[in-house]
Order: structure tokens, then sequence, then C-alpha cells
């Protein structure tokens, strides 16, 4: 199989796998210990998390705390559910956010932000910040790729006396992060780590409630038995992230150009200059993007979002780009990273092409 759908998770590194393992049970049978726990063994998985803790954090600003969670959508919720009663509901985000965003927008009665036909917000303008609220703004967007300017609504928000929330999701490990954010969240399983586990950054100053209670493990914010082998596999990738971060940039934008060189024809969903470069979101007049899927059942793509993809219904994000629903269904999304080979993509892309020439023909 090819694998092409990076947005939807990464492949574990090696180097996470071997970090991880010593904590799955330790040759001293002692891995396994629970790092709130007193004894020694106890005290060593502590400062395990505490250095994971570390590693996770050098690939964000500075003047903040990362708090641990079970994912990225549990960082949204709880940003998103404390954040909003600190701000008397005054919340709004973009209209192309992930749907932990959206969904918490919707219960929570808010509008969204309208973006322009490549994805973007663009320029900040104060009527659409509410005073002393919350903005929600990804910064990669995990369907077409576009790259959003974080910091220029983060500086606008502040002026307005809001705070910025930002789903750094799809950009974190892979580009740098801005500064300006007050909350940012992220996620391992996305950057070659383990799943189960994600982040939350609270900018210091901020007095975000905690969302889950009954142990105050996590500086008393997020109460649950950290898992140490989880832990450290985040940290590991970070660490190897922070490392690789341009040798995997530039690799990235070499199979981004062969892609783009070999699909003639095929038009580009999103900005083709801010955005991340693994993420290629294309269409075809006279393709079926779920018939495409179906036809290449050894090459593994997606028609936008996992977690919206067997809902049956055209990706928002293309309609808030104001792609109609027949070039919407005519859509996917290819995802590459470290660890695709030049041959997979170019095979991937001739067996693509084949299909979808297929279908025209009929």
């Amino acid at each position: 199989m090819i694998y092409l759908d990076y947005q939807a998770t990464t492949p574990l590194a090696p180097e996470a796998r071997e970090a991880m393992l010593p904590w799955l049970d330790g040759a001293d049978g002692a891995g396994f210990a629970n790092p709130a726990s007193q004894h020694r063994a106890g005290r060593r998985a502590s400062v395990a998390v505490e250095m994971a803790r570390d590693s996770v954090a050098a690939l964000l600003p500075a003047g903040g705390r990362v708090i641990f969670t079970s994912g990225a959508t549990e960082a949204l919720n709880w940003a998103l559910q404390r954040g909003a009663a600190m701000v008397d509901n005054a919340v709004t985000g973009s209209a192309i956010e992930h749907a932990a965003v959206l969904e918490n927008l919707e219960v929570l009665g808010a509008g969204t932000i309208p973006v322009d036909a490549e994805g973007l917000v663009g320029n900040p303008e104060p009527a659409l910040i509410p005073e002393r609220g919350l903005v929600a703004l990804m910064l990669v967007n995990n369907e077409v790729g576009t790259i959003q300017p974080v910091a220029q609504w983060a500086h606008a928000a502040h002026e307005r006396g809001a705070l910025l929330l930002c789903d750094a999701v799809q950009g974190y490990g892979r580009i740098t992060i801005p500064d300006g954010p007050d909350m940012i969240a992220v996620s391992a399983h996305k950057i070659y780590g383990p799943k189960g586990i994600g982040a939350l950054w609270i900018r210091d100053g901020i007095d975000l409630p905690p969302f889950i209670i009954g142990g105050g493990q996590e500086l008393g914010l997020r109460s649950g038995t950290v898992s140490p082998a989880l832990c450290v596999g985040f940290g590991a990738a970070a660490e190897v992230a922070r490392a690789r971060m341009a040798d995997d940039a530039l690799h990235v934008a070499h199979l981004w150009a062969v892609a783009m060189e070999n699909l003639p024809g095929w038009q580009v969903n999103g900005s083709t200059h801010a955005r991340w470069h693994g993420n290629l979101n294309i269409r075809l007049d006279g393709v079926n993007g779920a018939r495409l899927l179906s036809d290449l059942r050894d090459i593994a793509f997606s028609l936008g979002s996992a977690c919206a993809s067997g809902s049956g219904k055209a990706s928002h994000v293309l309609r808030a780009m104001g792609v109609d629903g027949a070039a919407a269904r005519s859509s996917l999304r290819l995802g590459w990273g470290r660890y695709t080979t030049e041959v997979e993509l170019r095979d991937a892309i001739v067996a693509i092409k084949d299909a979808a020439q297929a279908q025209r023909e009929i």
C-alpha cells in the first residue's frame, strides 16, 4: 500500500517507538509506574514525563506551560468550553476550523469568520473579533493545507481585549509556531508520535479553569493518571521534528513540485502559496472522489477530514471556500511526509490519473 494520508495520521517514528518501550514494562519491571506515586519508580516516571513536557514545549512559544491531554480534540474542547465561560460566551472562529472547534461554536451559538476562495481569512477586521472575547483560528488547515495569519490575528484580538486559541495540530513540528496565541492545541500522532496524547499550551497569565477534575494531576488543571509511555513517545517525536524540520520541509516541497508537474489539468483547492506543501487537495471535473477511493484500494488517500469522511456530506471547508457540491465531490486530498518516497508518489499519481480517466470516459 502507498500511504498518502499524512493529515489523518502519521507513521510512528522509530525513535518514538524505541523511547516508549522501556515505559511499557521496563527491564526492572518498574517502567509502568504511576508518575504520581512517591516511590522511586514513580519519581523516575515523573522525571520522564517532565523531560517529555520540555521537549514538546521546545516547539512552542516561550512564556507558557504545556498540559498533556488525551489529544487535540480534548485540548480544543477544554480551551473553548472553559474559555467561553471566561468571556461570557463571546466566541467566534473561522468557518474552516476542525469539527472539534466548529461543533463547540455551534453549541455556544457563536458565529464564524468567513474565508475567501483560497481558504484564507484575510486581514483581521475589528468587527469580526468580539470585544474581550475568544477567537479560534487554526494555523494549517487539515483539509486544504492553507496557512492562516495567526500572529496578525492574535495581535488584533489583543487590541480588542480578546484571546486567541490556535489549533496548531497540522503545523506543529512542521513550521514555526508564531508568537501571539494565548492557547495552542497540538497532537502527537500528527508528528510521528503515538495516538492518544496531545497537549494544550496556555500562555502565562491565562487562568483557564480545569476541564477534568478528580486527582489534581497536570498542575491541577487536568486530572487523570498520565501515561509515561505516551508522554515519552510524544517528546521523542517532538525532538526529532525539531531536528528535522528544515529537511522535512524540503522533502515535502520537492514532492509537491513532483505532484504539480504530473497532475496537469487538476485544480488545486486552496492557496498555492500560503500553504503547507505536504497537503494537496485537488479536483477534476467528471471525477467522483468516492468512487476513485474505492477503485484505488492500494493507495491510502482521503476525500477530506478523516473525522468527517463517513458523513456523506460535502466538505464544510470547500463549501466555505465557495466550491459547489459537484466540484467538492470530485475533490480528493493527498498528504505525504517524512517517509514518503518520490517513487511511491509517482506510482500513486499514475494510478490516480488512470482511474480518473477511466471514469471520465464512461
